[in-house]
């Protein structure tokens, strides 16, 4: 399992680097404002509070527990896209907080949600699956389970090509729902067309 830093690094720099371009390309030209620098970190601090809600119960359980445990809440995992509702939650609240507009508070939601999933993706990436199902399925799932085989191990070339699409869109999903709800604050790439 990554480190908290990890998870919070991972969805702020890579995921989130349409911010960071806005952002840097917006202080270069001295056109960001205190307003929009408030935004970006708003944005930050949902975006990586969000992205460590699956670890949540590892506070609860250091204090009273003495243990590390953080993947469920008695028999409820933690790491599930059931549980990203608590994600999606505190950026809807946190969104209509800040802007008092039911479409900021849906964005700064979508927003919220896709941090979380980061946070499943790492995790899959380090230990081999999430019960992202749960509690349709509960049993862990890995979407990057064949990624590092060969075409023999996956079944032939046609489950390994599958197997790959689905790993590679399950990123893409999370990196458009960034992109979607940033675009809707007003950090996004931009084109100039050539004189």
């Amino acid at each position: 399992m990554p480190y908290p830093v990890v998870h919070v690094l991972f969805f702020l720099f890579c995921v989130g680097a349409v911010g960071v371009y806005a952002a840097t390309t917006a202080l270069s030209r001295r056109e960001l404002s205190f307003k929009d620098s408030r935004k970006l970190l708003l944005l930050a601090f949902v975006g990586g509070l969000s992205t460590l809600f699956p670890d949540i119960m590892v506070v609860y359980n250091i204090f009273v527990n003495s243990t590390l445990e953080h993947c469920s809440i008695g028999s409820i995992p933690t790491h599930s896209l059931m549980f990203s509702s608590t994600a999606v939650l505190f950026g809807g609240v946190v969104g209509y907080i800040a802007y008092r507009q039911l479409s900021k508070a849906v964005y700064m939601a979508i927003f919220a949600g896709s941090a979380f999933l980061t946070h499943l993706l790492l995790d899959d990436i380090a230990e081999g699956g999430c019960a992202y199902l749960y509690p349709l399925y509960n049993k862990p799932i890995s979407v990057f389970s064949i990624m590092d085989t060969g075409f023999a191990e996956a079944g032939g070339l046609f489950n390994y090509l599958i197997v790959s699409l689905v790993s590679v869109f399950c990123v893409f999903i999370v990196i458009i729902m960034v992109l979607f709800a940033l675009s809707q604050f007003g950090f996004e790439f931009s084109y100039k067309a050539e004189k």
